[in-house]
């Protein structure tokens, strides 16, 4: 059956009845009469979520509503078992600042252990405390985390952690990012890599170019060159060794509501030619974020930018969305599941190992095994 109008009443000045009419692209109808208030759906991957006023409704992306917070502030095991992690192949464990420092890792309950089975593994943790609003560009992000964190690094280093990783975010707009968002956002990550390396681990470096909005390929490649660029000669002014970091950048992509879309062919040059023009060659590893993009686009554009790699920088991966989605669809559906969740991610893991190596196709994707 056909989508259906639905109709409205018609109020004059005066506020009086006069009549019924179709609803407009405008209209909306307001929580309080058990609507949304919104006229749109929002951009693709965005959620729906209650604004910080607690008065309305709106679009927001994953990441602003965190990781745990999704699933509660706690992760308990059954009684007297093991909460073990691991990863399904050669991935590292990221651990975020308050599961690593609360209690030494520990659960809440004092019969219960919080193992980490890493296989071989290193361990890393998130340092950052979260984007906030720029002061002086209220439309723009920047990553704060840098009060104390000296100290806080000596005491993941002793608790086993060997890298780390802070995300720095940026807009595109006609306006941005602007020259302040960029120069404040690479200071800081030079400080957190300079004080990383201090105490003596690998300091992944994160600046995200953001897929939102309706620019085109060559506007993220000029963005996200001029943001490469500022932070390496910001790491270069504070005596950062680049040989002892990583760098996750973007790929080289049109925002979501580009009209002009690209394919693998033309990711993939835009991305090598960013790389290879703004990333300095001693640094030995680019892992790339998934950002925005599907599952199949991410493990596709990967093994397309693997195919043509002909610089001395290993190329990986380090997804979150584009990794996990799938095995998270399936086990919400049932939690008990977990042969089919644990085979799901496998299958993702393992084409995306396999496009690091340009190996990947698409009729590998059928065949997902344990």
């Amino acid at each position: 059956m056909a989508d259906k109008t639905p109709v409205r009443v018609v109020f004059n000045e005066s506020n009086v009845a006069t009549g019924l009419a179709e609803f407009q692209s405008g209209d909306t109808v307001g929580t309080s009469f058990g609507g949304t208030g919104l006229s749109s759906l929002g951009s693709a991957l965005q959620v729906l979520r209650v604004n910080a006023a607690g008065n309305a409704l709106e679009f927001g992306t994953l990441e602003d509503l965190g990781d745990i917070g999704s699933i509660g502030s706690t992760l308990t095991a059954p009684s007297n078992a093991d909460f073990t992690i691991t990863t399904a192949g050669t991935g590292n464990i990221v651990l975020n600042d308050l599961t690593i420092s609360d209690n030494a890792i520990s659960t809440n309950r004092s019969n219960d252990d919080l193992l980490i089975n890493a296989s071989g593994s290193l361990t890393g943790i998130k340092v950052d405390t979260g984007a906030k609003t720029l002061a002086g560009s209220k439309e723009e992000k920047i990553t704060e985390g840098l009060d104390g964190l000296r100290e806080r690094l000596k005491d993941y280093y002793k608790l086993g952690a060997r890298f780390t990783k802070w995300r720095a975010v940026y807009s595109i707009s006609d306006k941005y990012p602007s020259k302040l968002s960029i120069s404040v956002n690479a200071h800081a990550l030079a400080r957190y890599a300079a004080l990383v390396q201090e105490a003596g681990m690998v300091p992944i470096i994160e600046p995200e170019v953001l897929m939102d909005g309706n620019h085109s390929a060559k506007d993220c490649m000029n963005k996200t060159s001029e943001v490469i660029r500022k932070c390496y000669e910001e790491l270069d002014l504070h005596n950062v060794d680049l040989k002892g970091t990583i760098l996750k950048p973007n790929m080289i992509l049109p925002g979501v509501k580009a009209k002009n879309k690209s394919n693998p062919t033309e990711i993939s040059s835009l991305t090598l030619k960013c790389l290879k023009e703004n990333v300095p060659t001693e640094v030995p590893g680019i892992a790339f974020l998934s950002g925005g993009q599907t599952e199949i686009e991410a493990t596709q554009n990967l093994n397309e930018i693997n195919k043509i790699n002909d610089t001395n920088f290993l190329i990986s991966f380090s997804y979150g969305r584009a990794l996990q989605q799938s095995a998270l669809k399936n086990w919400a559906k049932d939690i008990k599941d977990t042969s089919n969740t644990q085979k799901i991610f496998n299958h993702r893991s393992k084409m995306n190992g396999l496009s690091t190596s340009a190996k990947w196709s698409i009729d590998l994707e059928k065949q997902i095994t344990a």
